[in-house]
């Protein structure tokens, strides 16, 4: 069944067609949700939170743009609001001042996709926060600094933290990394 047909199916709340979205897109929001979360069974319980969000606002969906972005951004607001009532996220952000570091995207041949996953899922909840909507979902820090009522400056800080951190975890191991 074409996607087009799938959302006009979960539109008309047709198991069939909300079971086969689910099928279609859980593997890769699950992946989403995991970089958010602390660990599989918070991620399992942001995703399920998402796709009821998705499934009472599939009707909302314009057809123009990607399906398939339009449910990340769904999983992502989902994990930070997740985020938000499970802790005081601004005590864990902090307010520091911007700190100089690489701005460049993480890019590594050595290191493969499961591994960063797993040295992502280790960072402070703040650094993993910034660093996945930077880095990873393509946030600007003037978007990061809404969505986590922070400062700009403090988004730059919190990744160049993270960058630092990751990068020390992959100098304890010998993993040449450009980060």
């Amino acid at each position: 069944m074409r996607e087009e047909e799938l959302i006009k199916g979960c539109i008309n709340e047709d198991q069939a067609c909300q079971k086969a979205l689910y099928q279609k897109f859980s593997g890769l929001m699950y992946a989403v949700c995991l970089r958010y979360a602390k660990h599989k069974a918070e991620a399992q319980d942001i995703m399920q939170d998402g796709f009821i969000k998705v499934f009472d606002n599939i009707s909302k969906f314009s057809f123009n743009g990607s399906f398939e972005g339009w449910i990340r951004r769904i999983m992502v607001n989902t994990a930070l609001n997740y985020y938000r009532r499970s802790s005081s996220h601004k005590e864990q952000i902090g307010i520091e001042e911007y700190q100089e570091g690489a701005t460049e995207p993480m890019a590594n041949s050595n290191l493969g996709e499961k591994e960063l996953m797993i040295i992502i899922q280790q960072l402070p909840e703040g650094y993993k926060l910034v660093f996945n909507l930077y880095a990873i979902e393509g946030y600007s820090h003037k978007e990061i600094g809404e969505m986590l009522d922070i400062t700009e400056s403090t988004s730059r800080s919190q990744l160049s933290k993270a960058r630092k951190w990751i990068q020390n975890i992959l100098e304890k191991y010998n993993i040449d990394a450009n980060v």
